[in-house]
């Protein structure tokens, strides 16, 4: 599903409620109703949507989300996976309440498997929210059957990670495929040999920011 509203459905819903609320509060206590209608206002901005023009590239792997990179390393593939223990290239992506969080695919590719797992809600910029939280993890293969693993990550405050496509579907490099509340991380695993062209800290953004260059000679 590709989402071309600016404000996110999702948004509308909690926006609502807290526009309803406002009016309430309004004929009782101003001051609350002033607070809730700036988080109304909030909410709307949060869950923007902005269009992306994405400079397809079958070489390299694009951010899957607005944010900051806050670890390079290797790491296994998430257990639930079933990928086996050898390790892959993992880029880290954290959001904070300011970025855009809809999440975009890395590269242009068939998802292989989807796979959710409950967990814990800890800091999303700590290296153990990548073992201990709440996750969703997508396994996308190219046409050079190069498998690049998207972690969806949920932070202190998300409490919900959204997914907008399924299993074997085709998904277009910086095509919109998930969502997560109020604060949160992407893990973006690749193969050892990619070459890294971002650092710890950059600033990167969903759709547009290149975090490595593909080495597209494995079977």
């Amino acid at each position: 599903m590709n989402h071309k509203a600016y404000i996110h459905p999702e948004g509308w819903k909690f926006a609502l409620i807290f526009f309803a609320i406002s009016i309430a509060l309004t004929y009782i206590f101003l001051p609350l109703a002033l607070l809730g209608y700036l988080l109304t206002f909030f909410t709307l901005w949060f869950f923007r949507n902005p269009e992306r023009n994405t400079e397809k590239d079958v070489n390299s792997i694009i951010s899957s989300a607005d944010g900051k990179v806050c670890l390079i390393d290797e790491a296994s593939p998430p257990p639930e996976l079933e990928m086996g223990q050898e390790k892959m290239l993992r880029v880290c992506v954290f959001m904070n309440v300011f970025n855009v969080h809809v999440n975009r695919t890395p590269i242009s590719g068939k998802i292989q498997k989807i796979v959710y797992k409950a967990g814990s809600f800890l800091n999303a910029s700590l290296d153990k929210a990548s073992e201990k939280n709440e996750r969703s993890s997508m396994v996308i293969a190219n046409d050079n059957n190069i498998k690049i693993i998207v972690v969806q990550i949920a932070g202190l405050i998300a409490r919900r990670i959204l997914g907008f496509v399924s299993e074997k579907q085709f998904l277009e490099q910086g095509e919109r495929y998930g969502l997560i509340r109020f604060g949160s991380r992407v893990d973006i695993y690749m193969p050892l040999d990619a070459t890294v062209t971002c650092a710890v800290g950059d600033k990167v953004v969903a759709g547009t920011s290149k975090l490595a260059k593909l080495n597209n000679t494995h079977e």
